[in-house]
């Protein structure tokens, strides 16, 4: 196929609305197609690789760019590296030593690890929704031994975020006022990543996204289109804006530049 396009799409408010998340049909109908016209889709998101298999496993999507692009997934083959360890022993030690609670995720599955009950407690009124992460106290737990951390979470307010020295060289996200995940933020390195592997060209590439966590997959070689619920940074910079993810945005933007029919 010589115009097969490779596909790279962001998740949450791109593929997936609301809360709990809801996949528009016109989005299952885009996807389905878009492999049935000979395409490569994938999934781009910093969900950790466990987090993102069983909403892929609906689709039959067998290729992912997850946790902020240091996992890679290839028809069904995972490939995942942990977040850097000299960075997580520097922060941890701050945050213990100016007592702020913090969990990780010690092994590519939904269970954070703490010391204590703080982080539990602290958190259990902000996650409202069930199953999102199994609570396993170590209280041995001790990060210098830890050489695979694949996730990191720290409940801490926006005013104390900026007291921590050690979070001026740390990757993190935040999506919520009380706290931020410690996660790898470039998911164009795992892109680049298959487009190695896979000997893809630059002109071929497309990605989706709608958030500043998707800013760094925007680049200038690749073809950028922003949900029309995407933030303005966002927008800004892509070469298409769409419609809203819940108004058929991915379909719409597929079949105007012929992707589908």
């Amino acid at each position: 196929m010589s115009d097969k396009k490779f596909f790279f799409f962001d998740i949450d408010g791109t593929i997936a609305v609301d809360i709990p998340r809801r996949v528009p049909e016109s989005t299952k109908r885009t996807l389905n197609k878009l492999k049935e016209n000979g395409h490569f889709v994938s999934i781009a998101t910093g969900r950790m690789y466990v987090m993102t298999t069983e909403f892929c496993e609906q689709f039959g999507i067998e290729n992912m760019v997850t946790d902020g692009g240091k996992g890679i997934v290839i028809d069904g083959n995972p490939n995942i590296e942990p977040l850097d360890h000299s960075m997580m022993l520097t922060l941890t030690k701050e945050l213990d030593e100016k007592n702020i609670p913090w969990s990780v995720c010690i092994k590519n599955e939904r269970k954070w690890y703490m010391k204590d009950d703080r982080f539990h407690n602290a958190m259990k009124d902000v996650i409202k929704f069930k199953n999102y992460m199994q609570t396993i106290i170590k209280e041995d737990l001790d990060i210098e031994k830890e050489k695979n951390i694949f996730k990191g979470f720290v409940f801490i307010d926006i005013e104390t975020e900026k007291t921590i020295k050690s979070l001026e060289n740390t990757t993190y996200t935040r999506y919520h006022s009380d706290y931020i995940i410690i996660e790898a933020d470039d998911k164009s390195v795992g892109i680049k990543k298959i487009m190695d592997i896979m000997n893809i060209n630059d002109k071929d590439v497309v990605v989706f996204g709608d958030n500043t966590n998707d800013i760094k997959m925007f680049r200038p070689e690749w073809t950028k289109i922003a949900m029309g619920n995407s933030v303005q940074q966002l927008k800004e910079i892509a070469d298409f804006v769409t419609k809203d993810a819940d108004d058929d945005g991915i379909e719409f933007a597929c079949k105007y530049f012929g992707w589908i029919d």
